[in-house]
């Protein structure tokens, strides 16, 4: 393994940096595997947060919205991920709160309606069972699942 400067090792990580978004223990895990003692890291993370290459809210914020648009995860799926960077639940909290509620409703709804599209049970009690399920592991809570749930029986209804 070839040793890196410490020079050489803050311009890689400022470049690793610039091409996406990274936290604070992203580039702590990197700077520990290119083999660098604790004081030198903590000097390059305290540089590279002082030049905000590094900046714990604007990651939590892209982040949060990234899972939710495109992953459709549930806050509680996001704010476990966020927790095993190490992003404080505060900072963390206020991104997940700003998610819209109308939206968060719809993307579940949808994930909901082509869930149900796949399940083949024999009784609705089943079926709403295996939605749940569904619904918890993408990160729902389950308050909003059932709000959710109650809303398609009604449109159901409807037909």
């Amino acid at each position: 393994m070839i040793e890196l400067t410490e020079k050489e090792a803050l311009n890689k990580a400022a470049a690793y940096c610039t091409a996406s978004e990274h936290c604070l223990s992203e580039i702590s895990t990197k700077l520990s595997q290119w083999g660098l003692d604790s004081d030198v890291q903590e000097k390059i993370l305290k540089r590279l947060v002082d030049e905000r290459f590094i900046d714990e809210e604007r990651y939590c914020r892209f982040f949060v919205n990234d899972k939710f648009k495109f992953n459709k995860w549930g806050k509680i799926k996001i704010g476990q991920a966020l927790y095993m960077k190490k992003i404080p639940s505060t900072v963390s909290r206020k991104y997940l709160d700003e998610i819209d509620e109308k939206e968060y409703m719809n993307t579940l709804r949808s994930l909901l309606t082509s869930k149900k599209k796949s399940i083949h049970v024999s009784d609705d009690y089943q079926s709403n069972m295996k939605l749940i399920r569904f619904a918890m592991s993408r990160g729902f809570e389950m308050n909003v699942i059932r709000k959710c749930m109650q809303l398609s029986d009604e449109y159901d209804s409807l037909d």
